[in-house]
């Protein structure tokens, strides 16, 4: 059997994917590899060009990427709900969502380019630390963790004196000042990460934790929402709400739970809210997060149906 240079055999790259499928090779696959997927028909006279190109530059990948090949004719429920609405449209999805994509043929170097930026993004999630600074990285997270916040900063502080790029770093300190409720020093921060950086998923999920932390600033107490919650269970404002709270007081699981739940009764409310907070949440957590994880896999489960 061929096998390309991580080891995948060339055969698992590339598939056909149908509804019955889609949530497993798609979804639940891109929780470790990114899954770039084709929508295509027989018909799309544009479809016979880019599809053979963009299978060769996931082939020329080298199992860094997969694709999954869709036929719009046979699996209308899914081009239905990605809003697929011309042909051939191609999206990159990772850890569950889609986080790129594009409409029409393009030529086999912009086709490279996809899939190189695709990779890339994905990579992003398991960026390298400096070797000599990764212990101390992992003490500060603990202490974090373990509500020293004050302690952690200072650790996060004195990595960044001796390495002023490290996004790990940039990240953890910013989290720290979060949780301190110093939201405004958090933000400066963020925003003073060096240019090279400044797109790191560590930097980009302490963004997503600031945010939460805004928004979660006129919620209101826990327990009222809570009790607004159990007395009108349709009472969706209050329980966007109590999500917010729970996830800002660092209750992602049962902020999660709650956002599932009003997503579950009212999809659309208010514009999606329920969905778009999710993915915050996701974003703030770390990526092999069972929270994240089994939170993906639900949302997911409910939209994909």
């Amino acid at each position: 059997m061929i096998e390309l240079g991580g080891g995948t055999p060339a055969k698992d790259l590339i598939k056909d994917v149908a509804e019955a499928d889609f949530m497993a090779e798609v979804v639940e696959m891109s929780q470790t590899v990114p899954v770039i997927v084709d929508f295509w028909a027989p018909w799309c006279g544009p479809c016979k060009t880019l599809g053979p190109a963009l299978e060769a530059a996931v082939t020329k990948a080298g199992g860094a990427v997969r694709m999954a090949k869709v036929n719009v004719d046979e699996n209308q429920a899914i081009a239905g709900q990605l809003q697929v609405q011309s042909l051939p449209t191609v999206y990159a999805f990772w850890q569950g969502q889609p986080i790129d994509g594009f409409q029409g043929a393009v030529p086999p170097s912009e086709l490279d380019a996809f899939v190189g930026r695709v990779v890339a993004a994905a990579g992003g999630a398991a960026a390298e630390e400096d070797a000599g600074f990764g212990e101390a990285i992992v003490a500060a997270d603990e202490m974090l963790d373990e509500g020293d916040a004050a302690g952690a900063a200072q650790t996060f502080a004195a990595i960044l004196a001796e390495d002023p790029g490290n996004a790990a770093a940039f990240g953890g300190m910013a989290r720290a000042h979060i949780a301190l409720g110093e939201l405004d020093q958090a933000e400066a921060i963020l925003n003073g990460a060096p240019a090279e950086i400044s797109s790191a998923p560590e930097i980009d999920a302490a963004h997503a934790q600031l945010s939460l932390a805004r928004q979660a600033e006129g919620a209101g107490p826990i327990a009222e929402l809570e009790a607004a919650v159990a007395a009108n269970p349709a009472d969706n404002q209050a329980r966007y709400d109590l999500a917010l709270a729970l996830a800002a007081g660092g209750r992602s699981e049962e902020a999660v739970d709650h956002l599932l739940e009003l997503f579950r009764r009212d999809p659309e409310w208010n514009e999606g809210a329920a969905k778009a907070q999710l993915f915050t949440i996701f974003d703030a957590l770390k990526p092999n997060d069972p929270v994240a994880t089994r939170g993906r896999r639900k949302l997911s489960s409910m939209i994909f149906v």
